[in-house]
């Protein structure tokens, strides 16, 4: 995985986890890479793995089941696209539209284009 600058390590790991929790790569209720192996596999640090892994169970992504590891807790998916269709139409949808906006691109142009891809 390439990182981009601008936003945490940590924070693209998590990303991308719960990308593969939604396309059912990490199952609901299946267990994921341990810290040390993911860590091998990104190649970074196991602590930015553990700060990845803790943040995902404060949303209640994850959960440690002690001695065995870290699962994906049965309600993920759901709690995941709640989450991500929330930052899209508070954070990414509002950018887009300054930027079409700003670059003089009326929701007629928009919507020709957005019928295009679906």
């Amino acid at each position: 995985m390439e990182f981009q600058n601008g936003k945490s390590i940590f924070l693209q790991i998590a990303d991308s986890i719960t990308d593969k929790v939604v396309n059912g790569e990490f199952p609901a209720g299946k267990k994921i890479p341990s810290v040390r192996e993911l860590a091998a596999e990104m190649g970074v640090n196991p602590n930015t793995i553990m700060r990845t892994y803790s943040e995902l169970q404060a949303m209640n992504i994850i959960e440690n089941q002690r001695g065995i590891g870290y699962f994906v807790n049965e309600n993920a998916p759901k709690i995941i696209l709640e989450s991500k269709r929330e930052e899209f139409f508070k954070q990414i949808l509002p950018e887009f539209l300054k930027q079409a906006q700003l670059l003089g691109i009326s929701a007629t142009e928009l919507k020709k284009h957005i019928e295009k891809i679906n």
